[in-house]
């Protein structure tokens, strides 16, 4: 049963590790900043961060396990996206750097577009996982704006 679980496991850490970082990294540097509307309290982030990095998880072990010509492709997109996803924290709340946040996050929302695609193409589910990370980021770059035109 552990055979069967492991990479699941192992994957689902991978992102939870690096989220959990960039988190810890920016933890003394979070508000004091103009929130824009529909902003959501403070304790859904982590909430919904850490269930989309489960699917993000979740979703790499099916296209890994998958064999298909665009498989490599996807993998690199999906660490790309988990990169610029680590680097937009720093970015964001570390050096509050909103316009340049805006720009990695658009960025990281195309490679997101891409991934899903290669995703899709290897396994149906793998690429509809991720569909909620994509509206997800989508949301994010509204929130990114919107403090970005507020301070």
């Amino acid at each position: 049963m552990w055979q069967k679980i492991k990479p699941y496991v192992i994957a689902c850490l991978i992102p939870l590790v690096i989220g959990g970082l960039a988190s810890w990294l920016t933890k003394d540097y979070t508000g004091g900043y103009t929130k824009p509307l529909l902003s959501p309290p403070d304790w859904l982030f982590p909430v919904v961060w850490t269930i989309l990095y489960i699917l993000m998880g979740i979703s790499s072990v099916i296209v890994y396990q998958g064999y298909h010509r665009n498989r490599e492709r996807a993998l690199l997109l999906y660490l790309l996206q988990l990169g610029l996803n680590f680097v937009w924290t720093i970015v964001f709340f570390r050096f509050q750097a909103y316009l340049l946040a805006i720009v990695i996050l658009a960025v990281m929302i195309v490679v997101i577009t891409a991934m899903i695609m290669d995703f899709y193409k290897i396994n149906y589910l793998a690429g509809w996982l991720q569909i909620p990370y994509l509206y997800w980021c989508f949301f994010a770059l509204y929130l990114t704006a919107g403090v970005y035109i507020l301070n």
